[in-house]
Formats: structure tokens, sequence, C-alpha cells
């Protein structure tokens, strides 16, 4: 199982240790580090600051949202950075929800989001491949454009700059099981939210019949202490934000992948408590059990026993978010 550094996007401002986080992440041998991007901060400004600090460390975006961006436009920027870096880029991509989609990129969700996915990779693939002008006569991404207020005058057209490398990894974000079955089709690898060693069933059957070579590679959030509880609090935190905030009352990903998880009454619980205002209330109401099963907290001996659960499943990759340079080094020497 490799090790990525997962640092996210950043909050208030810029986060001034994410730099040395990765070239140290790097020095101990980890193999990819990965940026985030919500209603803030960019997903590949960050990484290209980090791709030009550092000379083997893999990059990768996880996630870069498909609604920021025209299919060709992400193309684009992946490519560059990809030359930039030597060969270092990965894609992750992920769809996002309908808060996000309509309040801050000020586009429509998508009413099919498994077409709407699939033809986007499909725009990205071609852009990548250069095997001739892009064509896609899709329901979500034309190309040409053909709406009802097209000129009419748009011509296909294929990259000036040839990509270093057409078989660029794609990854994608996906918790739904028809989701999830899509992504092992058309992509390279999966990004999992939420993912629990003893709960693959979660995400459907696809996840027993992966190919050869496929990424899974979930983010979790690893902590040596010696208070569990104490160190499950950001997690906890983080729960609280996204089951109870990151969507509407009536359509929350993040929240039916925890009911899905087996913990649907304490999901809905924590969107109550949110939505109302209470969001230290909804914090607390995030079971301990649940946020221990997707992260590794606890003394080093603890965190040793639970690495086990996941090397045994299908995760090839374990994107670690850690909030110091010791934390590293422990997971690194576990993992060696």
């Amino acid at each position: 199982m490799r090790l990525g550094l997962a640092l996210g996007y950043w909050g208030r401002g810029p986060s001034p240790g994410h730099v040395e986080l990765a070239r140290e992440a790097e020095r101990l041998g980890y193999d990819s580090v990965w940026t985030a991007e919500s209603w803030g901060s960019d997903v590949f400004t960050p990484l290209t600051w980090i791709a030009a600090r550092t000379s083997r460390i893999k990059l990768g975006t996880a996630v870069a949202q498909m609604a920021a961006r025209s299919p060709t436009t992400t193309a684009m920027h992946a490519l560059t950075l990809d030359h930039l870096s030597g060969g270092r880029m990965m894609l992750g991509l992920g769809l996002s929800g309908p808060q996000v989609v309509e309040g801050w990129y000020g586009r429509p969700f998508p009413s099919s989001p498994l077409t709407a996915t699939r033809e986007y990779v499909d725009v990205v693939r071609q852009v990548l491949r250069r095997k001739g002008p892009v064509e896609v006569d899709g329901r979500f991404h034309a190309h040409p454009y053909r709406g009802a207020d097209a000129t009419g005058l748009g011509k296909p057209l294929k990259p000036i700059t040839h990509p270093l490398r057409a078989d660029l990894p794609v990854l994608l974000g996906a918790e739904g099981p028809k989701n999830v079955a899509q992504t092992v089709r058309i992509a390279d690898g999966w990004l999992p939210l939420y993912w629990s060693p003893s709960r693959p069933e979660a995400y459907g059957p696809a996840v027993t019949e992966l190919p050869e070579g496929f990424r899974v590679a979930p983010m979790a959030r690893v902590t040596v202490c010696d208070d569990v509880s104490e160190g499950l609090l950001p997690v906890k935190a983080m729960l609280g934000f996204y089951i109870g905030g990151m969507g509407h009352a009536r359509r929350n990903f993040h929240a039916d992948l925890m009911a899905r998880m087996g913990y649907e009454e304490e999901a809905r619980r924590i969107q109550e408590l949110f939505l109302a205002g209470r969001r230290e209330e909804a914090v607390l109401a995030v079971p301990d059990t649940f946020a221990d099963e997707i992260s590794l907290v606890g003394p080093r001996e603890r965190i040793a026993e639970r690495l086990e659960l996941w090397r045994k499943g299908p995760v090839t990759d374990l994107l670690v978010v850690a909030p110091d340079p010791r934390t590293l080094r422990v997971l690194a020497e576990l993992n060696a």
C-alpha cells in the first residue's frame, strides 16, 4: 500500500506549512501529494507551487471540481502541469453537489450525473490522447458546442501542445454504488470518501471486481496521540460540517453515504442540528465509532494494528491527512 499526503484546500488563507509537509513526505518516501478545492482556493495553483519545490513525488488533485472548468480547460491544466513536473500529474475529478455547483459555480447540477461524468472524462481523454480533434455529441458536454444559441461556427480542435502522456491517470471521486461501478469502467482509479475497511459493501459490488493496476485511494486522518477520543475530535468536526452542511437537507450525498454505512439515524440527526445552527452539537452527535472507522487515531501501537485492516482490502494508496511531520514519519515507518 502506497502512502500519499492529502493537503486539502485552504481555509481563510494560504496554509504556510503545506510546501514543507510535501517536501518532508517526499523525503520519507511517500508516493504522492494531493490538493483540493471547494469555494475558495483552487486545486491546481498550490499543486504547481509544490511541484516546483519537489522532484519525485507524484502530484494529484483530490478533487478538481468538474463544474469549475470545462473538460478541455481541465485537460489543459493537467497536461501543462504534467509537462512542468516531468510526468508526475494525476488528475482526480469530482462532480460535487447541487449546493456547490449551482450556488458557487452558477451552473445547473446535471440531471444525470453519471452521463455528465462519463462525457467529461471522454473529453479529457480525447485531449490527452490527441489522436484527432475533440468531438463529442454529448448531452452535457458537446464539442463543438451545438446549443440553440450557437453561432454554428465552432470547429473541432485538438490541442496545440502535445501532451507528455496520453495515459495520464484519471481518478474519480464517487460515492453511490452506480457511480463507483462507472468509475471502475472508465477511470484509472477511485477516490473514496469515508472509507471503512470493515464496510466495503457500502460502495456496491464493483469494489470486489477491480481491474489490475486500478488505484483505490481514500483519505484518512492520522493522529498519533494517547487519548483516542480527543484525537477523534478533528475527524468529528470534519464530518459534522460535511454531513450537516455540505449539501441540502433533501440532497446530501455525504449524509446518504453515512446512512449506507449503517449510521442513518445519526446522519439525519447531524443534519438536523447543523442546519438549525447548532453546529457544536452536530459535531458531538457524530459517533466516535464512525469517526474511528474512517481514520487512524491513537497510540502508535493502535495505529499499527488498525493499519493492517487497511492493507488487507482493496486500498492501493492511503492518502494521509496529517497535522505534522512526526505523524508522517510514524506512518512511513509503520508502512515500511
